[in-house]
């Protein structure tokens, strides 16, 4: 064996375990003593109670610190998280004012004793923190301006799936017990997608696309409940736009087309909502076959796909029976390819997409209302972070209220995340041009920007017909009232704008006719066939673009995770200085014994950190000057 007489590198080994803190620990010091100094943690104690029988040595907020630190550590399993804190089981509770570390089976236990009222108290404290610290002190910097200059704020609901595979049941012998599922409360029979499993659970998200910060989070067993999910949802839109002393109105809410529905509609009536439409048998109806044989409004060409969609926009439809509430119905059509389309139905080579909203006409064009649900796909990203950061759809829990906990907690620190990375860089907010403003039209530019509903020309004598009684069909004719057939002769542009459409009868159908008199000039004397024009007029558009005011997706949350994760963490855990436990026998009273009748300040002692513990001290290095100066932490 040679030995090297000189090395550059001296090289000692101790038997001696020194554990190094994990890597996210840096971040969790920061994210909960933040959420300590803003009261979000006292809050947890004081207001989110759950009343079990023999509760045990432990509390709620002793579980919430589990389940933030699980969802800030992004391990993929809680038994990974474990080895990872077990370790700094003292200084990981200390964060949270807390004592011991409970155990996983006691963690699993409270999870699957959550009722209904405690994650109820957990989702309105959420929002209410969520509302308290806007990322911004200036008056609606971030949303949607329409070509009037209206300021909207744009909001996005939406559902993921997990899906779950399940072993086979085992052919047992009939003295034992029947086997069990253990997703079955948990999950049900749905809708897969492209995910393979049996049995799926649904979850409704409420996105802010602007700020991308999660309002709320709704799960069910299935396909879910998703008008109900809906309500729940609209009503956190409706405090998070009172908050920003907006009227709800200024709100935009974009849905997909599970909720195209006449029925949902009617509950969107007080914001302002886009979703694609799936009831086709809107096209079936008269006025919107009517429209579909007059001119097209606009041509929108999707940029990616490079569809070429034409667009009728069929404004002031009856929402309901009595006609009180009305929509827009805007319909797409493009050329069907060689395999069936997805999206849309398919009639005679030509693809039918629907899209219903409220907005106005002259706010949004067609063209403007179709790109702005296209848009919605940014919100397919945001999900996609999500699983990839935090993944809020792993089962956490075998119980439907600890599985909904856990997606509360998740989505928490994801807004927290944002709020301190918009600290670390405080970028104003970017301002993108949606859509450029249109110009005027002019003899040189006459074509228009959409059209206005179809209407006949003035009477033009006093007892004879007029335009007006000359219905349009379905089948894109006229019908007088002798019930004889105009069809389209002539398209002539004028001057202004309108598009001029000639209609006239047959002379055959004109000279037996004993209408005669009431619908010509001449009366008998006349050899020309009746002729009736329907003016389009172009829409008034408004002179503004439409500017869409956020911040970046990622660029903040994920300066938050990296500040400290490659920087080193000191801990330094002092020992105890509890005096030795009394040896002789204590006497307990019988409320004492039964836990279940502990008042709730007293089941929050019982995990308290005592104060002969002693002080646990976390130096982070890497954290700039402005941010320890936001957190209020003491410079080493």
């Amino acid at each position: 064996m040679t030995s090297i007489a000189y090395s550059a590198v001296n090289i000692q080994i101790s038997a001696r375990s020194v554990p190094t803190p994990p890597r996210w620990f840096g971040e969790l010091t920061l994210i909960v003593h933040h959420l300590r100094r803003q009261g979000v943690l006292a809050a947890i104690e004081e207001q989110v109670r759950l009343a079990r029988r023999r509760f045990g040595h432990y509390d709620v907020i002793d579980f919430v610190a589990l389940l933030f630190g699980y969802a800030i550590s992004g391990e993929r399993t809680l038994e990974a998280f474990y080895e990872q804190v077990q370790p700094w089981a003292s200084a990981f509770m200390a964060l949270f004012g807390r004592d011991r570390l409970p155990a996983r089976c006691t963690l699993s236990r409270f999870l699957a004793a959550l009722d209904q009222s405690a994650v109820g108290t957990l989702r309105t404290l959420f929002l209410d923190d969520l509302l308290a610290r806007p990322l911004t002190t200036e008056q609606h910097p971030e949303g949607l301006s329409d070509r009037h200059g209206k300021h909207f704020l744009v909001f996005d609901v939406d559902g993921t799936r997990e899906a779950a595979r399940q072993r086979a049941l085992p052919h047992t012998d009939e003295d034992r017990p029947a086997p069990v599922r253990r997703l079955r409360p948990l999950c049900a029979p749905g809708y897969t997608g492209r995910k393979r499993g049996e049995v799926v659970r649904t979850r409704t998200t409420v996105l802010q696309a602007h700020t991308h910060e999660w309002l709320a989070s709704f799960g069910n067993a299935g396909n879910g409940q998703y008008r109900v999910e809906l309500r729940q949802a609209l009503a956190c839109i409706q405090r998070y736009v009172q908050s920003a002393h907006l009227p709800t109105s200024c709100a935009l809410v974009r849905l997909d087309g599970q909720y195209g529905t006449k029925a949902v509609l009617c509950d969107l009536t007080a914001f302002g909502y886009l979703t694609r439409g799936k009831d086709y048998r809107l096209l079936d109806q008269a006025a919107i076959q009517a429209r579909l044989t007059l001119p097209a409004d606009q041509q929108l060409t999707h940029p990616e796909s490079g569809i070429v969609r034409t667009l009728y926009d069929c404004p002031d439809q009856p929402l309901d029976k009595s006609g009180e509430k009305r929509f827009r119905v805007i319909v797409a059509t493009h050329p069907a390819g060689a395999t069936k389309s997805r999206i849309g139905v398919t009639r005679d080579g030509v693809v039918y997409e629907l899209f219903l909203t409220n907005l106005s006409p002259t706010a949004f064009t067609a063209a403007d209302v179709v790109a702005l649900y296209l848009h919605r796909g940014s919100f397919e990203p945001t999900l996609a972070d999500e699983d990839q950061e935090q993944d809020p759809d792993r089962w956490c829990s075998q119980t439907a209220w600890g599985q909904e906990a856990w997606q509360i907690i998740s989505q928490w620190v994801w807004n927290v995340r944002l709020e301190l990375g918009h600290h670390l860089h405080p970028d104003p907010v970017r301002t993108t041009e949606f859509a450029p403003a249109l110009q005027p039209t002019t003899p040189a530019s006459p074509v228009p920007q959409g059209y206005g509903p179809a209407c006949p020309s003035l009477p033009w004598k006093a007892g004879h017909f007029c335009g007006s009684d000359f219905p349009l069909q379905p089948d894109g004719t006229l019908r007088c009232p002798a019930g004889q057939v105009l069809t389209l002769q002539e398209r002539r542009r004028e001057a202004s704008g309108t598009l001029r459409l000639v209609y006239g009868a047959s002379i055959q159908s004109c000279r037996p006719c004993s209408l005669r008199e009431q619908c010509q000039w001449e009366g008998h004397a006349t050899k020309k066939p009746r002729q009736v024009s329907l003016l389009l007029h172009p829409l008034v558009i408004g002179p503004h673009p439409i500017l869409w005011h956020d911040w970046s997706r990622r660029v903040y949350r994920r300066a938050c995770i990296q500040l400290v994760r490659s920087q080193r963490l000191d801990v330094e855990i002092p020992p105890s200085f509890a005096p030795p436990p009394d040896p002789l026998p204590t006497t307990h009273s019988r409320a004492q014994r039964a836990h279940y009748r502990l008042t709730f300040p007293e089941r929050l002692a019982r995990n308290a950190r005592p104060p002969t513990a002693g002080q646990v001290r976390l130096t982070l290095f890497g954290v700039p000057d402005s941010l320890a100066a936001f957190l209020a932490c003491q410079s080493a």
